[in-house]
C-alpha cells in the first residue's frame, strides 16, 4: 500500500468535541428524544431542533468508539479508561504489519508495534449510518434558517461530519477494505461540498480515486482522478499517471496518451508518468522519439534543471540505450555536481546491467562461457562504484545516502577478498546500512 503513498495527512480533531463521549445506551436515548423533537411540527420550525439532532447523531456515532483516539499510548488510554478492560487482546498482521488487537464490547482497538493506537474499529454502532444522518439533520438545519444566523455553526458542523468520514476511509483502507474505504472518501468529499460548508476535499476526491483503482474499479476511479485534474489536484503528477492507467485499462488509449502527455508537460520528473508514457509507446509501437520531443520542450524553459537530464538518462535506460544514458546521466553532473540523482541513475544502472550478467553466468553451462560472463559481471559491477560513490558523497539526504550505502555495500561484498581497502569499504557502509548512521 506503499506504492504512491496515498495522502496519509489525515484531518483528525483535537478531540474537543469528542472529549465527553457518552455511553451508547445515553446516546441513543438522547438520539430518541432529538428525533421526537424534530417529529414535532412547531419544534422542526427551528433550527436549534435540527442542529441538536444533527449533534444527537455524531454522539450516537462516537458512543461506541469509547474515549480513546488515534494517537494516543496505550498508557494514555489505561488512564482515562480505568473503569474499562478489554474483553481478550489478540495479535494480528494486517497489511505486513503488526498489530495488538484489543477487544471491547463496542469496539476493536489497534495499537502499533511502538504501543500507538492506530486504527478505531467499531463493531456494535448505537444506529445505523450516524455520520448520513448527522448530514442530513445539517442541511436541514440549514433549510429552516431563514436569516442564516447558523451558517457558521451548521458549516463547521458538516465540515466534523466530512473529517469523520475521512477518518473512517483511512481506517477501512488501513484495515483492507479498500471498497469501503473509497466509499467513505466519497462520502467525506460529498459531505464538504454541500451547502453551506460548500468546499472542495481535494485529498478526500484523490483517496477515493486511489482505492477505487487499487481494487481495480477503473470506471469509479476515473471520475475521481478527473475531478482532481479538473480542480488541479495534481499529488505531484499522481493524478495524471493513474487517470491515464484507467483509460488504458479502459481501452481508451488516445485519452491515456493525451493525459500522460499533459502530465509530463506539468510533471516531466514525474517516474509514474514517465514510465506510463515509456510503457505506452513501447506498447503501442508508436515512435518513442516523441518523448525527446516533449523533454525539449521542458529544457527550453528550464535550461539548467539538472533532473531533466536525469529524466532524459531514465528514459534512455529504459529503452536500453546504455550509452546516451550514461551521457545524459553525466550532463546532470555537468550542470549541477551537487545533484545526487544523475549519479544514482548511472549507477543504477550499471548495477543492475551486471545482476543481468550474473544471472546469464548462473544459467550457462559452458565453462568458458560462464567465465566470461562472470569477468564481464565484475567489470559492470565495479564500474558502478564511482557513481554510487561520488552520489554518497554529496547526497544531503541521510535516508537516500543509507539507500545508497546498501548498493555499494553488496558491491564492495563481492571484491571484499581482492584487496583490503574493498573490505573496509564494505564494512563501512555495512555499518551504515545496519545503523542508519551516516558517515
Amino acid at each position: 500500500m506503499k506504492e504512491i503513498l496515498i495522502a496519509l495527512a489525515l484531518i483528525f480533531s483535537l478531540q474537543i468535541a469528542d472529549a465527553q463521549v457518552k455511553s451508547p445506551s445515553d446516546a441513543k436515548r438522547a438520539v430518541d428524544a432529538a428525533e421526537a423533537a424534530a417529529a414535532n411540527p412547531k419544534k422542526a420550525a427551528k433550527v436549534a431542533t435540527w442542529t441538536k439532532l444533527a449533534e444527537a447523531y455524531m454522539s450516537a456515532y462516537l458512543a461506541p468508539a469509547g474515549s480513546a483516539w488515534v494517537g494516543a499510548g496505550q498508557q494514555d488510554i489505561q488512564l482515562i479508561m480505568a473503569n474499562e478492560k478489554p474483553i481478550s487482546s489478540e495479535s494480528v498482521v494486517i497489511s505486513g504489519e503488526q498489530y495488538t488487537k484489543q477487544i471491547y464490547e463496542t469496539r476493536n482497538y489497534y495499537f502499533n508495534g511502538a504501543g500507538i493506537l492506530s486504527i478505531i474499529e467499531v463493531t456494535a454502532p448505537v444506529i445505523d449510518n450516524p455520520l448520513g444522518k448527522a448530514l442530513d439533520a445539517y442541511v436541514k438545519a440549514y433549510s429552516v434558517d431563514a436569516k442564516k444566523s447558523k451558517t457558521d455553526d451548521i458549516a463547521a458542523g458538516i465540515k466534523n461530519v466530512s473529517s469523520k468520514y475521512l477518518e473512517e476511509g483511512m481506517n477501512k483502507y488501513m484495515l483492507g477494505d479498500l471498497n469501503a474505504a473509497s466509499i467513505n472518501f466519497e462520502k467525506a468529499a460529498d459531505a464538504a461540498a454541500t451547502e453551506p460548508c460548500s468546499s472542495i476535499d481535494s485529498m478526500a476526491l484523490y483517496n477515493a480515486g486511489f482505492t477505487a483503482w487499487m481494487t481495480q474499479n477503473y470506471e469509479r476511479a476515473k471520475g475521481f482522478f478527473e475531478k482532481c485534474v479538473e480542480i488541479k489536484y495534481y499529488e505531484n503528477g499522481e493524478s495524471f499517471a493513474k487517470l491515464a492507467d484507467c483509460y488504458a485499462k479502459l481501452e481508451d488509449k488516445e485519452a491515456a496518451k493525451a493525459t500522460l502527455e499533459n502530465g509530463f508537460t506539468e510533471f516531466p520528473q514525474s517516474q509514474s508518468i514517465l514510465i506510463g508514457l515509456i510503457n505506452f509507446y513501447i506498447e503501442s509501437g508508436d515512435n518513442p522519439e516523441r518523448l525527446f520531443t516533449l523533454l525539449d520542450e521542458a529544457k527550453k524553459n528550464e535550461p539548467n534543471n539538472a533532473s531533466l537530464y536525469y529524466v532524459e538518462g531514465n528514459i534512455y535506460s529504459e529503452l536500453g540505450n546504455r550509452e546516451k544514458a550514461l551521457a545524459s546521466y553525466a550532463k546532470c553532473a555537468e550542470i549541477n555536481p551537487e545533484y545526487e540523482y544523475g549519479f544514482i541513475g548511472a549507477g543504477i544502472m550499471l548495477y543492475n546491467e551486471a545482476l543481468e550478467l550474473q544471472e546469464k553466468a548462473q544459467n550457462e553451462l559452458d565453462d568458458e562461457k560462464y567465465m566470461k560472463l562472470v569477468d564481464e559481471f565484475e567489470s559492470v559491477l565495479m564500474q558502478a562504484i564511482e557513481p554510487f560513490e561520488s552520489a554518497y558523497k554529496v547526497c544531503k539526504n541521510d535516508e537516500v545516502k543509507v539507500n545508497i550505502a546498501e548498493y555499494l555495500k553488496n558491491i564492495y561484498y563481492r571484491f571484499r577478498d581482492k584487496d583490503a581497502k574493498y573490505d573496509e569499504s564494505y564494512k563501512m557502509y555495512d555499518e551504515v546500512v545496519r545503523t542508519g548512521v551516516v558517515k
